[in-house]
Formats: structure tokens, sequence, C-alpha cells
């Protein structure tokens, strides 16, 4: 009994020891940030993520990358650093790449920050996991498109039933994933998960005079739990905002904003906003939040746009001539190996 308490002692020990790995907003704030961004899609959406069980599955699956924290050394190790980027004031990630021109895989961004010293463990990967998702829920958007296209034809009616079950599981799977998506651009929303700012001003210049005390957690969970309100979040919810861009540039911009926005919360600090009761905290929050949820709800709508584009199965066909009726998906979709 005594080394299972160790263990589980050295597992919570692991994680607050990786710099910047504490929560980016808590529970309450995730789950808000998921409901609120799917129940603003458009139309233009697929019917099954308009519904009410639908924000409600992705609002509980935002809060699973922090459910795992603490499972094991291993898992710590390798995806608490998804949480966050370490940017130094001059927009350098530890003295590495700046966000504007992030080396095309991790492996190569790895390779850059070790030049320099650091590496993507030290500085985190955010943009990487945001990325990494987005991508993700493309592909997974071709196969629902693909297998849906083969249910409304006839002409493929002998597999049909494999068809209709097939896409039951892919809309569970795009749940989880526009889940974990929402969690890592909430993540990415919170201007102190994009400095090295990140828990106090830490030993840099600090012209301003911005405290040392570590409020992070303070400010994106108790704060938010206890004096922000759903109808704010909705209130501040960003406009839509169309990027027709790559997602490695719309990626980079987003994070740039956040980052530009962390001296408000050190400023509201300083003259005691953030103090508990006081509305000022929880109307900074919301904005912030609001950021996130819209950001998702577009990150969500051009990922179904760039759906049909995509190649799904083995071996691969593309969407495109699936929805067309060109090509019978089911060889493709359950896999002749």
């Amino acid at each position: 009994m005594k080394s299972l308490f160790a263990a589980a002692a050295a597992a919570a020990a692991l994680v607050l020891a990786v710099p910047g790995a504490a929560n980016a907003w808590g529970h309450s704030a995730h789950r808000m940030i998921g409901e609120v961004a799917m129940q603003a899609l458009p139309p233009e959406a697929p019917a099954f993520l308009r519904t009410p069980q639908a924000a409600l599955d992705v609002g509980e699956f935002s809060r699973e990358p922090d459910n795992l924290k603490g499972a094991g050394k291993l898992l710590d190790n390798d995806r608490s650093p998804a949480h966050f980027v370490d940017l130094d004031d001059d927009g350098k990630i530890l003295g590495g790449p700046s966000l504007a021109d992030l080396p095309p895989t991790r492996e190569a961004f790895d390779t850059a920050l070790r030049a320099v010293g650091q590496d993507s463990w030290k500085a985190g990967y955010l943009p990487y996991a945001m990325i990494d998702r987005w991508q993700s829920l493309a592909r997974s958007f071709g196969y629902w498109r693909a297998l849906d296209a083969a249910l409304r034809n006839p002409a493929w009616s002998a597999h049909h039933a494999w068809f209709a079950a097939a896409k039951r599981r892919r809309e569970a799977q795009v749940l989880a994933t526009i889940g974990e998506l929402s969690h890592f651009v909430g993540d990415g929303s919170q201007p102190m998960h994009v400095t090295v700012h990140f828990n106090g001003w830490g030993q840099y210049p600090n012209p301003q005079g911005y405290t040392q005390a570590k409020f992070h957690e303070a400010f994106e969970g108790d704060m938010v739990r206890n004096g922000m309100t759903r109808a704010q979040l909705v209130a501040a919810l960003a406009p839509p905002k169309v990027c027709d861009c790559p997602i490695e540039q719309r990626t980079a911009a987003f994070l740039v904003e956040s980052g530009r926005r962390l001296g408000a919360i050190y400023d509201l600090e300083k003259v005691g906003g953030l103090a508990p009761g006081d509305p000022r905290g929880p109307a900074l929050a919301a904005v912030l939040m609001g950021r996130g949820a819209g950001e998702l709800r577009d990150q969500v709508l051009e990922a179904w746009r760039a759906s049909p584009s995509q190649m799904v199965g083995w071996r691969p066909i593309r969407v495109s001539d699936v929805m067309a009726g060109k090509i019978d998906p089911y060889n493709a979709l359950y896999g002749i190996d």
C-alpha cells in the first residue's frame, strides 16, 4: 500500500514539475468553451453536430486531456507539454523559432530548439497539438462524408448495413476529436499558456512591476467557476472569422493574438481586479474564452469544408469521388488488405 501511495505521489509531482503544466482553464471553462462553440455552429455543419447532445458530449470530451494527467510518468512527460508553448518577450519560442515560422513537424521543431539548447518538452508544443487534432478532424469528416454518400446511393445497397454501423462509429469519433481540439484551442486562448510568464512574471525584465505571485490556477479555475456565467461567454463569443489559409497559419495567428493579451491579465491583477468577488476578472476571462469558443467553431467549420478533398480508406480513394457516385467505397473503407 505504501508503494502505491508513493507511486501516485511521484506521478503528481511529475505533473507539477513540468514547466507550464498547470491546467489552461479548469474543467468548468473547458466544458463551456466546447458547448458554446458547438451551439454556435451554422446550418452548413452536418446535422449530427448541431444537436443538444453533441454540444454536451463535446463539452465533456474537452476535459479529457486534463483527465488523463497523472496516469503515469511516460504519459505525463510526453503529453503535458502539449498544453502550452513558452514564448519569450521577443516572440521566439525559448530563443528558437517563432510561431510565424514554425517548422513543419515536431521533429524539426525539436531539432530547431535543441540548436539553441532547448527542446520541445521544455518549450511546449501546443501549436502542434492543435494542428494534429484539426488534421484528424478533417480526415474524420472525410470518412463521414464517404459513408453518408454510400448510404444514400441505392447502387451500393449490398453493404448499407455496414455503412450505417460505420457511420455511427464515425460520428462518435468525430465528437471525441472535436473535444480534444476544443481542449487545445481553449488552452491557446489562455494567454498564460503562450508565454514564459505563465505563473508570475519570473526572472525577466519587468518594467511594469508585474507580480511574481503564482496566480495562474486561481485565475483560470476558481474565478471562472465561481464568478463567470455561461451568458457572459455567449455574449463574448468572437464573430466568425474565415481564414482561407493553411491550418498552420491560422493556428499561429490565433496564438500570437493570445500572447498579445497577456498584459491585460497582469494589469488587472496589479489593480486588484482578480480578487474574489471583483467582476472585472470574470469579465476578462469571458472575453478570452469567447475567443477560444469562436476559434473552435470556425476551425470545425473549416475542417468540414476541407473534408471532400480528403483521401480515405485503403487503398485510398478521394471523398469527392464517392460523393459524386464514381466509386463504391466499401472495399476501401472496410479495408481489403
